[in-house]
This record gives C-alpha cells, sequence and structure tokens, in this order.
C-alpha cells in the first residue's frame, strides 16, 4: 500500500451542554465529587481524550449502517467481514469501517491484505488558547459540579444523591481529525464514513449520560469546503 495523502480536519468542538468525560477515580471523598472529568495531570484542565470521540464516532457510525444487528453488541471486525462475503452492501458497508477506524490484530497478514493500515487518528481535545483567555479574564471556573438524585415514585422525594463534575456549556476545545489516504481509496471513506460519523455525533451526544442532556456538542471547521459539505450531509 502507498500513501497518497493525509487529509486533516481541524476546528473546534463548542459544547452546547455540560461535558461528562468520567477519569475512572476510584477513591470515593466525603463531601467530594462523586465522579470526576478527565483532566491533564500537569495543568489539571479538563480536556476531550480523542479515544472518547473515535469510539463513540465508530459506534454510531455502525449503529447507522444497520451492521451491528449482525454482530451482537461486538465492535465490527474481520471475522464479521468474512460472514458478508455473499452479501456484497454489506461486506462494502464492513470493509468501509474496517478501513478507517481500523480492525484487531489477530490475524495482521489478512488485515494487511484486505483492509489496510487503520486511516482514522483522532487528537486530544485540549481547551482552545482564546476561550481559555476568555475564562481567566473572566475567573470562570473551567468546571462545574451538578448534583443529581433520583425520586422515589410513590413519596415524590429525592434519594441517592450524587455530585457529578462536568465542563460546562460554552467551552470551546481544539480539534483534529487526520485520515491517511492509500492507492485505492475514494472519497466514501471521507464523506460516507469520517464526516458521517461526525454529524451522527453532533446529533447525538458526548461523553456520559447522554439522555439526560449532557455532551451536546457542536462543531466549527476551519476550511469552508469541510463546513459546507458537513451542514449539507443528512445521515437519514
Amino acid at each position: 500500500m502507498k500513501l497518497k495523502d493525509i487529509r486533516k480536519i481541524e476546528g473546534k468542538i463548542i459544547l452546547l451542554s455540560g461535558l461528562h468525560i468520567g477519569a475512572g477515580e476510584t477513591e470515593m471523598h466525603i463531601g467530594g465529587i462523586d465522579s470526576p472529568v478527565v483532566k491533564h495531570p500537569h495543568t489539571l484542565e479538563p480536556y476531550i481524550p480523542g479515544s472518547s470521540i473515535k469510539g463513540k464516532v465508530r459506534s454510531l457510525v455502525e449503529m447507522e449502517s444497520g451492521l451491528m444487528i449482525y454482530t451482537e453488541g461486538e465492535v465490527l471486525d474481520l471475522k464479521h467481514l468474512e460472514r458478508f462475503r455473499n452479501d456484497m452492501d454489506k461486506k462494502n458497508r464492513c470493509e468501509a469501517i474496517l478501513k478507517v477506524f481500523g480492525a484487531g490484530a489477530a490475524d495482521r497478514e489478512d488485515i494487511d491484505n484486505e483492509i489496510g493500515s487503520t486511516r482514522v487518528s483522532f487528537a486530544d481535545c485540549f481547551l482552545s488558547r482564546e476561550w481559555k483567555k476568555k475564562a481567566d479574564d473572566k475567573r470562570w471556573l473551567l468546571t462545574e459540579e451538578k448534583s443529581e438524585n433520583s425520586i422515589n415514585r410513590i413519596t415524590g422525594t429525592a434519594q441517592n444523591p450524587r455530585f457529578i463534575e462536568r465542563v460546562p456549556a460554552g467551552a470551546e476545545f481544539d480539534f483534529l481529525v487526520t485520515l491517511k489516504v492509500f492507492d485505492g481509496d475514494d472519497d466514501a471513506l471521507f464523506d460516507n464514513v469520517l464526516l458521517r460519523g461526525l454529524k451522527l455525533l453532533e446529533l447525538d451526544a458526548l461523553g456520559g449520560s447522554g439522555s439526560r442532556g449532557y455532551g451536546r456538542i457542536r462543531f466549527e471547521f476551519n476550511d469552508s469546503s469541510i463546513k459546507n459539505r458537513f451542514e449539507s450531509l443528512n445521515p437519514f
């Protein structure tokens, strides 16, 4: 395989609602936050891991492809591609997703022959310099504590209180994703898989508790042609 190009999508992620991507902390602190957000270990500023974006985008693309029913909830892999040998439509959809997001390394030779290297790479997203300066000037907090509880359906009283840390609505993060282009690749991988996946993410939610209003985002792209193509996309 010969690498022909590396296409970049740059811009910003703007939070429309509070975002919670958990840090996975196991310690419980009395009177503290039950679920903190992930932060850079040096600056202690919140950021969005590229792995979180990639995982959610891939999940949505696989869900929208209609192939998830055949995988029983597993991530698409080469074994599923083999299963679709006699159905070209499903095979082509599966192959495109595996080319962009990658396949397991159980059989490297098969991956190299049929799929090749993973095309996409999502960078970690850090607070934009402009927004960070604005937050510093206005003395805004970089995170907020949101209290949550459940309501007893009979008594109507609150129970099980907990405190969730979120990055507040309005925060802006620098965004970068790249897509390798090899001989034989076409624009469908860029438009119908990657851009389509980002559109699905904007329609859905990033991080935890999306069903409760968390994680609504908006993309702003630096390239006007990508912006126009993205805005004209209608996955459904």
